[in-house]
């Protein structure tokens, strides 16, 4: 090789691998993947001392700053102490299920359903274990123990629809979310991002949800979201939004110039 260009190599490298650095800095966002780092412990290890109020009092503080392990470690340290160990059983559950470990989970859960009979929210939570399995039909009959023991619970009964609408029982589902929706107006602006709606797959099964629930707004008679879960509807593409001038729920909703200006508009639907 010529003298000269033994001597250009070196500024040859360096011109590659700085085209290359930049190539790289400028990948999409979405090419550049990072895999998150495991759960470590952050806290020092409980104080055996301590009594199990103020273990449990610390294991809520931890797990509210999303330490999981750290929690489970105080809820742990104080379950022999506790006098209530069944609701200590659930918040080691809830814990492992914030994990995601949901056989340990409902684990915890059952164990706690064991030591107190009654306790409505781990039969519920039984229910959230297998609703997350895909296991619907069992999720609903851990949600309809928990209703028995606390038949006032909004979101026992929105769990529930949920359940049913998973099933296709469309029906069932109607009416548990309107008693959801009866209890409690707010059940689904709380719930919007984590609930029902947010697990669907298919656009269809969202546009029809938010179809019932503007059903059920409007049967309340609390027109703003009615008519704000109907724009949803259609902009998730709901091919049967012409319903909405038979179903009797919608009645007084029709007469509302909003109603009319909404369905002049017709939103279109977004694309996935």
């Amino acid at each position: 090789m010529p003298r000269s260009l033994n001597s250009l190599l070196p500024l040859l490298t360096v011109l590659i691998l700085a085209s290359s650095a930049t190539l790289l800095a400028q990948a999409p966002p979405s090419e550049q993947l990072q895999v998150a780092p495991p759960q470590m412990r952050r806290a020092e290890p409980p104080n055996p001392s301590w009594t199990a109020d103020q273990l449990e009092q610390q294991g809520d503080l931890l797990r509210v700053e999303k330490a999981y392990l750290d929690a489970l470690d105080y809820f742990t340290a104080a379950l022999p102490k506790a006098s209530n160990k069944a609701l200590l059983l659930n918040k080691i559950g809830i814990t492992n299920l914030q994990l995601q470990r949901y056989k340990d989970a409902r684990k915890y859960f059952e164990k706690a359903t064991k030591q107190d009979k009654t306790y409505a929210d781990a039969y519920n939570n039984i229910g959230v274990i297998y609703y997350i399995e895909k296991k619907y039909g069992k999720a609903v009959k851990q949600y309809d123990k928990a209703l028995k023991l606390r038949e006032d619970s909004a979101s026992f009964h929105s769990n529930l629809a949920t359940a049913y609408f998973s099933k296709k029982e469309f029906e069932n589902a109607m009416a548990e979310y309107s008693r959801a929706l009866q209890l409690d107006p707010d059940i689904f602006e709380r719930t919007s991002q984590t609930g029902v709606a947010a697990q669907m797959s298919s656009p269809e099964d969202r546009a029809h949800y938010d179809y019932m629930v503007a059903k059920m707004y409007a049967r309340l008679g609390i027109s703003d979201r009615s008519l704000e879960y109907l724009r949803k509807a259609m902009e998730e593409g709901y091919k049967d939004i012409n319903k909405v001038y038979e179903d009797t729920e919608f009645a007084t909703l029709r007469k509302d110039p909003r109603f009319t200006q909404l369905m002049a508009a017709r939103p279109q639907a977004i694309p996935e």
